[in-house]
């Protein structure tokens, strides 16, 4: 089990942060990831794998005024 913005979801062996963002349909354009506290950089998505127990947020960042 893992926390994706606060709610429980199953984990998966070799889950990534990349296959978090398409199993949960996060497809804005301009995203923030953190896992257990600390942001990921875009680049590392895909090689970041997610560990059962952690803490994953995805943030929307939204321009506005």
């Amino acid at each position: 089990m893992i926390k994706v913005n606060g709610r429980n979801v199953d984990w998966e062996e070799g889950m990534t942060i990349e296959t978090v963002l398409e199993k949960y349909n996060f497809t804005y354009p301009s995203i923030v990831v953190s896992v257990n506290g600390t942001v990921i950089h875009k680049d590392k998505y895909a090689a970041t794998v997610i560990n059962d127990g952690d803490d994953v947020k995805v943030i929307h960042m939204v321009a506005g005024g």
